[in-house]
């Protein structure tokens, strides 16, 4: 009987390990339609947002009757939902070969998601794009997620017809029995006669412009918020409570060995300062019970000062934590202007000379990296242990050289092997030349 039992259990775990099996597979068949299903909704998104508010058009910035602000959600809500077609899109494909049911009605729903893809596809290359890479679109150039255009080379859209005709092979073509120098300029010359031109000019130029005082804006709040966040909350909430606190409790007055030995020396060197003044002025002996009473003065005035300075440097561990924790929050909080700062550092990148890139990527590397950088870093971290109340530890200071340096030095150098010899093969050829 009991052989029974077992044999029915292992049948049950059998049977529901098969259903498990069963509905992972069901599942696994479905995935291509689903995929399909969620990028069509997605497209009828688009759709219904251009037949309510844009009249069936495109959606655009150009629309006169939304304000900017109102622009810039529909602008979001339309990028959301492209960013959900291509994803589902490509789950589609690589998950189709799954699907042997024969159904072909996806035809009709894939059109549909093409049109509306069509109308934000563009095939504009940008320096720090592959010429074969192809990005969805707002108008003639690139938009970050506030709706205005990230172009990081600067260039205006009558710059872009040049761009997007040079090079030999453009998206696996060709050039043609021309060259392409004709074709371009005929272009350029079409575009300057557009009567269009010259606004888009300066809408572009209005863009760039506010996209750098963007920038500006995220770096004075990526500094001074944190500073003043720190200070703040250090001089008004920590060190009162840190001061009330040592004052109302018996605490060590030295928070580390080094803080006793430096008052230990300052009390010693005040004495020996006593017996130097009386033999070089030639003054009178100065009794013992005179000296006693002014280093018991000295010894006061010597707790004060460090006791000060050791509820200071506890109120900074914890201001500088509220400290990091606003600078979190301003990049959290602000993806728009993390993302002008990065198109601005991108444009003075590409517009600055071979030469001038070659010194600046030598002068940071000398700087964190180089031969002399050992003595800043010993400089840093024996600061950074003095503002915390922390020991210096020597062994975890050379540790620390001998090891992050190199580090960065090496991130550096791939950083150089694999994106700057792309963008710029000149200014490494320009910075291999220099250092040698």
């Amino acid at each position: 009987m009991s052989n029974s039992i077992v044999k029915f259990q292992k049948g049950s775990l059998g049977a529901r390990f098969l259903n498990v099996l069963k509905s992972s597979n069901q599942w696994l068949h479905k995935t291509p339609e689903r995929a399909l299903e969620q990028a069509y909704k997605a497209a009828l998104a688009i759709k219904t947002i251009e037949d309510q508010h844009f009249g069936g058009q495109k959606v655009s910035e150009d629309a006169p009757q939304y304000t900017p602000s109102v622009l810039e959600c529909f602008i979001k809500d339309v990028e959301k939902h492209l960013n959900t077609i291509k994803f589902k899109l490509n789950e589609f494909k690589l998950t189709r070969n799954l699907d042997h049911s024969g159904d072909i009605e996806f035809i009709e729903k894939l059109k549909f998601i093409d049109e509306i893809v069509d109308k934000y596809q563009s095939h504009s290359v940008s320096p720090d794009q592959s010429l074969s890479s192809n990005t969805y679109q707002f108008e003639s150039v690139k938009r970050s997620n506030n709706g205005k255009p990230t172009n990081p080379s600067g260039l205006s859209p009558l710059d872009f017809v040049e761009v997007e005709a040079s090079g030999e092979v453009l998206n696996g073509k060709k050039s043609g029995a021309l060259p392409r120098s004709i074709g371009r300029t005929f272009k350029k010359i079409q575009t300057e006669l557009d009567d269009s031109s010259e606004e888009r000019l300066m809408n572009s130029y209005r863009a760039s412009r506010k996209k750098t005082k963007s920038a500006v804006n995220f770096v004075l709040m990526l500094v001074l918020i944190p500073l003043l966040s720190q200070q703040l909350s250090k001089n008004f909430i920590f060190f009162p409570l840190v001061e009330h606190y040592r004052q109302t409790h018996e605490v060590p007055l030295f928070l580390n060995p080094e803080m006793k030995e430096e008052a230990l020396h300052e009390l010693k060197s005040y004495e020996e300062e006593l017996q130097l003044t009386s033999l070089l002025y030639k003054t009178p002996t100065i009794e013992r019970e005179e000296i006693e009473k002014k280093m018991e003065e000295k010894a006061e005035e010597i707790y004060q000062q460090f006791n000060h300075k050791s509820s200071e440097a506890i109120s900074n561990l914890f201001a500088d934590f509220v400290g990091l924790v606003a600078f979190a929050l301003v990049i959290i909080l602000n993806p728009q202007g993390l993302t002008a700062l990065k198109s601005l550092l991108n444009t003075v990148m590409y517009d600055l000379s071979d030469s001038a890139k070659a010194f600046i990527i030598i002068l940071i590397t000398d700087i964190f990296v180089g031969f002399h950088s050992p003595h800043g870093w010993e400089v840093l971290l024996e600061g950074l242990s003095s503002h915390l109340g922390i020991a210096a530890n020597r062994s975890f200071i050379f540790l620390f050289i001998a090891t992050f340096p190199v580090i960065l030095d090496t991130i550096m150098k791939y950083w150089i092997f694999r994106y700057l010899s792309r963008i710029s093969p000149s200014a490494v050829a320009t910075l291999r030349n220099m250092n040698e």
